[in-house]
């Protein structure tokens, strides 16, 4: 997946922005105020999201172009190299299960606010 395909599939989920928070090169993608996604506009573009730390390890040790995400706590973070070996069905996946993990996360007025949008 290119950065263009990652953000039009990122928008089109409930509830979603998108900022630049840190810098002119990562694009951020929060739900209700949460950060579930990170892409680079770099020339070595990545890709960070949140995941189970069990699902994290297997995918790490499955794809080489997979590993604990730069500057993230490395135990929920994963960082994908977009010109990696990982299909976009998977990439798709990885971003709907990030999303999941955000919102397990969150207090339950907040799964509830986001239920209603």
């Amino acid at each position: 997946m290119n950065v263009e395909d990652i953000r039009s599939y990122c928008l089109a989920k409930k509830g979603t922005t998108e900022c630049m928070p840190f810098d002119d090169n990562c694009l951020v993608f929060k739900v209700m105020n949460k950060m579930f996604a990170l892409v680079t506009l770099s020339n070595d573009k990545h890709l960070c999201l949140k995941c189970d730390p069990d699902y994290a390890l297997d995918l790490r040790e499955e794809y080489s172009c997979i590993e604990g995400a730069y500057h993230f706590n490395k135990k929920y973070w994963n960082q994908i190299l977009l010109k990696g070996e990982i299909s976009d069905a998977l990439v798709q996946q990885l971003i709907d299960h990030s999303l999941e993990e955000t919102l397990k996360k969150m207090t339950k007025k907040e799964q509830k606010e986001y239920e209603g949008l």
